[in-house]
């Protein structure tokens, strides 16, 4: 009887060209779930290319108007799109992850008018912590200041708004005071966390988590605020006094962008002049 004995070498070969097959698929769904894991915000339609039409930074003139005045109308004071899988993330679980922690509508003739409502982010983190810090030093002590103003006709108002989408919590705070005659002062403060990987959030971070061109996010930047400005300029020639803008200022760089807020489909990119100035005046960047 003739036996044929099997092609070791054949054989040989192929588990080689098996293996090596296996052991790449393993070394792409490493680093696929690395990636993920870093980004965390990206789903697999979106890094597989195949996710919806991306609307951040492709609306019409027309649609950013329209955004920009509804501004003041988003803040309802509450959290929107509550993620039940973020509800470990909880300080105080009976609480949604924002919520008002102080309240307070009084009014004392010739004295102050005041409607507040003032946030607190119900997370345990030390992150976290710097940021209700901020908002009791920058909002809450304003109150107690205000109340204990006598005949200065001062109009204080406190409103806040907030989202979870895709493991980003996003909150943003609008102060306005008014004192007598002199020049309105409006704060805005935002916050960005996020909750997956227990950290800030930049704008940085939102322009690579959305696949966003960062120098055509910064043109459009820069072009906003140079039409701002030369709308002051314009002004300013028929005698009337506007915040000067300052366009070679690093303040308009990405990098240094620290008001944004994210909804929906929106970006809000701020700059709000009346956190280092008295003034009401502001530019808004809608991305």
């Amino acid at each position: 009887m003739n036996v044929t004995k099997p092609d070791k070498v054949g054989i040989k070969k192929r588990s080689i060209i098996i293996y090596g097959i296996i052991i790449c698929i393993c070394i792409i769904a490493l680093i696929v779930a690395s990636y993920i894991q870093f980004y965390a915000r990206i789903n697999i339609g979106k890094l597989m290319g195949i996710n919806k039409e991306q609307t951040y930074g492709n609306k019409t003139d027309e649609e950013k108007e329209e955004i920009t005045a509804d501004f003041l109308g988003i803040f309802n004071n509450s959290i929107e799109n509550i993620e039940v899988s973020n509800n470990n993330k909880k300080k105080d679980e009976d609480k949604d992850l924002v919520y008002t922690a102080y309240e307070k509508k009084e009014t004392k003739q010739n004295s102050y008018d005041v409607e507040v409502h003032i946030p607190t982010i119900n997370i345990e983190n030390q992150v976290v912590q710097e940021y209700n810090k901020e908002i009791e030093e920058v909002f809450v002590n304003m109150v107690d200041k205000v109340l204990k103003s006598e005949n200065r006709n001062v109009i204080y108002t406190v409103d806040y708004t907030s989202n979870i989408q895709n493991g980003i919590l996003s909150v943003m705070i609008h102060s306005n005071f008014k004192e007598g005659t002199k020049a309105q002062k409006v704060i805005i403060k935002t916050y960005n966390y996020d909750l997956r990987n227990n950290k800030e959030v930049t704008l940085q971070d939102i322009i690579k988590f959305e696949q966003l061109d960062e120098q055509k996010v910064q043109n459009q930047i820069n072009s906003e605020i140079q039409s701002a400005q030369q709308r002051v300029k314009d002004l300013e020639q028929l005698g009337l006094s506007i915040y000067n803008r300052d366009i070679n200022s690093n303040i308009y760089k990405i990098e240094n962008t620290v008001e944004f807020y994210i909804t929906k489909d929106i970006i809000y990119i701020i700059y709000p002049y009346g956190n280092d100035s008295n003034t009401s005046e502001m530019d808004l960047i809608i991305l």
